[in-house]
């Protein structure tokens, strides 16, 4: 079958020590929200923002709109609340313009 280190997805490499923690505890849960809101000791509406937070930093890693490594880095940043969508906007705004002027010298 081959070294699964090779055959791991990009989308692993955009997750925190704290997103592998808590997949493996839902894993571990059989997948019950309310078993692993139990298990951290907070309410299942908490751990459903969690998982949809980590839901949608995945699929930000996967878009295939974010070609360019700093947008895919944006997006990621941003379904995990790490920054604000505008400002998101803003930066990668910013580096299409530098990244336009650099194309053109």
């Amino acid at each position: 079958m081959g070294d699964l280190t090779q055959q791991r997805p990009a989308w692993l490499a955009h997750l925190g020590e704290e997103d592998f923690h808590f997949l493996r505890r839902f894993l571990l849960c059989s997948g019950s929200l309310k078993d692993l809101a139990a298990e951290y000791g907070v309410s299942y509406p908490t751990v459903r923002a969690r998982l949809d937070r980590l839901i949608a930093k995945v699929g930000a890693a996967e878009d295939p709109r974010g070609a360019d490594p700093l947008e895919q880095k944006l997006r990621v940043l941003v379904a995990d609340g790490q920054i604000s969508p505008s400002l998101a906007k803003e930066l990668l705004a910013a580096h299409r313009v530098s990244t336009k002027e650099r194309k053109e010298s």
